[in-house]
């Protein structure tokens, strides 16, 4: 390791490159690990810009600065890789001193911060909006039973050629009680029952059922860390969150099938902060990654706001109910789609130590 403090390498919070004067990967932090979907083992000693994908002609530019010996900045600019889909970031590229023709990068994803602030704004937009459904429906279930009973009523004394009207009452009445109950799985969600959890366990009940149910014509990759400690939450909760997360994914896909990879990994320097300040580290993550067309722009950044949904007869509450759970257990939620490409990915809490201590006491 060319870096002389290794403990403040580690601690960076952005992926941060070592770059070689042949602008190889000298060396990577654990951030940028998690960035690239990489082992640093995988990629130390790769061409830098075979692992790091940069939407503009930078090249010349770095090569000026290495040559003058001065920093670079690049503000909002997609950044990836061939393992995950680009997020705008800011570049800060600098030479390293002492070592000529080396050079450190670091990479700040602004996606991350928008989205940790959009998580507890999704929280408070949802809380606000389920109250009021709650309230609504109660109050509109009742007369919706009178309104389906009246038409059946009606229809036993019509002609053939006029049930039609009748049965699109009862339909469309059965339709909107169907709606109403998916609002009050909300209000009946109990707190969640947290222990430790195999999610491994948890991806591998899922996705049987899957294969099963509304996932048949999918193909369901698994591609986990073997590694991976166990996760704090509620089982039967966090199985609900991979089931929904499943089921939109297979619904988005070609009729005919398509492909979702369910990927697993450990990534100890992520950690949430929280407007109040407070912070948790979330180091288990978990990605549901399907091929299909992604998710429409005008809804990307609003997808897990309640009656919020991509599909014509969707009703926009599943993917709430996966924020909340998953709130609810002091995770956090992102998705970043393109065409092809649309990633959900899960960061949940480990069993905490003092919980462990008890375990093996």
């Amino acid at each position: 390791m060319t870096i002389p403090d290794t403990t403040i390498w580690a601690s960076l919070p952005v992926p941060a490159f070592l770059i070689g004067a042949d602008d190889t990967i000298l060396d990577v932090n654990s951030a940028g690990e998690g960035f690239l979907n990489a082992s640093a083992k995988s990629v130390i000693g790769a061409p830098l810009w075979d692992q790091v994908a940069i939407d503009a002609p930078i090249e010349d530019a770095f090569a000026r600065a290495r040559t003058n010996g001065t920093p670079l900045f690049v503000n909002d600019i997609d950044v990836g890789s061939g393992n995950r889909a680009p997020l705008q970031c800011a570049l800060q590229i600098a030479p390293l001193s002492g070592h000529p023709g080396q050079m450190i990068m670091l990479v700040s994803p602004r996606e991350l911060a928008g989205r940790m602030t959009q998580s507890h704004s999704v929280k408070s937009a949802a809380q606000s909006a389920i109250g009021m459904a709650e309230m609504l429906a109660h109050e509109i279930k009742n007369p919706l039973a009178g309104i389906t009973g009246a038409a059946q009523l009606l229809s036993m004394n019509l002609a053939p050629e006029d049930l039609e009207l009748t049965d699109l009452i009862v339909a469309e009445s059965r339709r909107i009680v169907k709606l109403l109950e998916q609002v009050e799985q909300f209000g009946n969600l109990s707190p969640p029952d947290m222990k430790p959890v195999n999610i491994h366990d948890v991806l591998d009940r899922a996705r049987r059922s899957a294969l099963l149910g509304f996932g048949a014509h999918m193909k369901i990759i698994e591609d986990y860390d073997p590694s991976l400690p166990l996760a704090w939450g509620d089982p039967d909760q966090l199985l609900q969150v991979i089931l929904n997360l499943l089921k939109n994914a297979s619904e988005a896909a070609d009729p005919k099938g398509g492909t979702i990879r369910l990927h697993t990994y450990f990534e100890h320097s992520f950690r949430l902060r929280r407007s109040d300040g407070t912070g948790q580290s979330l180091p288990l993550q978990v990605e549901i990654i399907d091929d299909g067309p992604g998710l429409p722009e005008d809804i990307k950044g609003d997808i897990f706001d309640p009656f919020v949904s991509g599909r014509e007869n969707g009703t926009g509450l599943g993917l709430a109910l996966v924020s909340k759970i998953v709130s609810d257990h002091g995770g956090w939620i992102s998705v970043t789609s393109v065409p092809g490409r649309t990633v959900f990915r899960l960061s949940l809490a480990r069993v905490p130590r003092d919980h462990e201590s008890k375990e093996n006491s």
